[in-house]
């Protein structure tokens, strides 16, 4: 059986459980400037704190521990430390060379904490998704008020970016493409053409799963760019995506509308990762595992998921409470029509 096949069919089985944040983990473990610098890049020229995608080079055991965090509350599905890792979000680093290898070394941890797991219990299917994160830059929109015309990237140089990343996720052995926290559906049509174009030239189409993940940041139930959710959903479905859902920008109960209207409208599966409620004054989480859980119970009780997990400020414990609550519940059936191809 293919990784498409097999990852279809535990959708279809049971509702799978996706990590948590990696942000809020690598957070608690307070890195200093000299943690992201390590040995090779301690004579660097400018800061190098915050590049947590870094980290992967220069502090693996740390990335690695976290893994293995997420996998034993229980995640079937763990996602690369490399939400920035492509040229365009890393020239804050001047590091636009070291996106390649940054892609690789982070795959290359999250298969051997999978390795790890499975070696301590056999028979157990764990999966590393190589996740695509939105960019720093935005095709769709202006930076400049004043000029509503300019762009501050090309599509070609965003899709060349992307190609770099997928190229590093591929030759670090990721079993899926996870193209997330969309915030600008241009930025995802380039990582969609650029994952296209690897795999019709590795003639890996029809093999290796891609999942798309949008994000709606507010009230209105629209992108940040302007599109509706259901504009969302048909302007990337031609990716032909295993699942397609939304994480990000919102805690579990202010995404349940939107939930349910995906759940109505896509003829794939369906995911759904958010925060751990909406941020305090102070930028942090405050929303428990329990409360987390429940929300997300109340999705699954209604038969609107596949796919479930936590985005920023979740926690191993969130996704443990997560995966408990899941337990009871079964998937999403897919539609009758798309049932049949």
């Amino acid at each position: 059986m293919n990784t498409i096949a097999e990852i279809k069919q535990l959708l279809s089985e049971r509702i799978v459980i996706i990590d948590g944040a990696m942000g809020t983990m690598i957070q608690q473990h307070r890195p200093t400037e000299a943690d992201y610098r390590g040995e090779r890049f301690k004579d660097w020229t400018g800061d190098l704190k915050g590049n947590n995608d870094l980290l992967s080079i220069t502090q693996p055991d740390m990335i690695k521990s976290i893994h293995r965090e997420y996998l034993d509350a229980g995640a079937d599905i763990i996602e690369t430390n490399t939400f920035n890792a492509q040229a365009i979000s890393l020239a804050d680093y001047n590091m636009q060379s070291l996106a390649y290898e940054m892609n690789v070394a982070a795959a290359k941890i999250a298969k051997q904490a999978v390795s790890e797991y499975k070696e301590a219990n056999p028979g157990a299917k764990k999966y590393v998704a190589g996740a695509l994160g939105p960019m720093n830059k935005t095709l769709s929109l202006s930076p400049d008020v004043n000029n509503p015309g300019y762009r501050a990237m090309t599509f070609d140089e965003a899709m060349t970016a992307y190609y770099d990343q997928v190229r590093g996720l591929m030759d670090g052995g990721v079993d899926i493409l996870l193209v997330e926290t969309i915030f600008d559906t241009l930025n995802a049509k380039a990582a969609i053409f650029a994952i296209n174009k690897y795999l019709r030239e590795h003639k890996l189409n029809g093999i290796m799963p891609v999942m798309i993940s949008g994000t709606i940041t507010d009230a209105s139930g629209r992108t940040l760019s302007g599109q509706t959710l259901e504009a969302f959903y048909v302007s990337v479905m031609h990716a032909e995506p295993v699942s397609i859902g939304l994480n990000c920008a919102l805690g579990a109960a202010e995404m349940r509308p939107h939930v349910e209207e995906l759940a109505q409208i896509a003829s794939c599966f369906v995911s759904c990762y958010p925060n751990a409620g909406l941020p305090n004054a102070m930028g942090e989480y405050d929303e428990t595992p329990a409360e987390t859980a429940a929300i997300i119970a109340g999705f699954a009780q209604e038969g609107w998921v596949n796919m479930v997990g936590g985005c920023c400020g979740t926690t191993p414990a969130h996704i443990k409470a997560i995966a408990q609550a899941m337990k009871q519940y079964a998937p999403r059936p897919l539609p009758e029509m798309a049932a049949a191809f």
